[in-house]
């Protein structure tokens, strides 16, 4: 039976770490399941999900502190079971776009969360825009939507919280 491990690493940026990350848990002979890697700031972080048996996951669990301070990295390491199937759920991907202003990421996640929409995954952005050098700034999320809540009811208080907050935002069903 496959066992799993949750790391999460953050250290400075730099070529080479997925490449010896990745090689370590190959031949400690686990598997990356699901992962998530970005660039912030100068800090590289990713997080990762392993599966292997329960001898090759406490392997890693006992050699990675080793290697991440090789690498330069600070991690942490937690077993996880896998992800409980959650049906009657629709998945849909929302997008904001808003000139960059504080709290924006709480005020939007908060109308999900009062809800009861749960928030499958997040990325936001900031940049300036191409001709004015507006600070701008970005959300894309996937979020589950209970199948028992009216999908056009979400989608219309949606956009009016959108036009209320001065925000570009879009909610449509997430490709699979």
């Amino acid at each position: 039976m496959s066992k799993h491990l949750v790391i999460t690493a953050v250290g400075d940026d730099r070529p080479g770490i997925v490449n010896a990350l990745s090689k370590h848990i190959s031949n400690n002979g686990c598997n990356i399941a699901d992962s998530r890697m970005s660039i912030l700031g100068g800090e590289f972080a990713l997080i990762l999900l392993l599966s292997g048996n329960w001898n090759d996951i406490a392997k890693i669990e006992e050699s990675l502190p080793r290697t991440a301070s090789e690498l330069g990295l600070s991690v942490a390491i937690k077993r996880t079971e896998p992800r409980s199937h959650q049906g009657n759920l629709l998945n849909y991907h929302i997008d904001a776009l808003a000139m960059d202003q504080p709290g924006l990421v709480h005020k939007v996640t908060e109308f999900f969360s009062s809800r009861s929409i749960s928030i499958e995954s997040l990325n936001t952005d900031s940049y300036n825009a191409a001709h004015t050098g507006t600070a701008m700034f970005s959300i894309t999320m996937t979020v589950s939507i209970p199948v028992e809540q009216s999908i056009s009811q979400i989608r219309e208080q949606y956009m009016d919280f959108c036009d209320t907050m001065n925000i570009d935002g879009m909610i449509e069903p997430a490709r699979s």
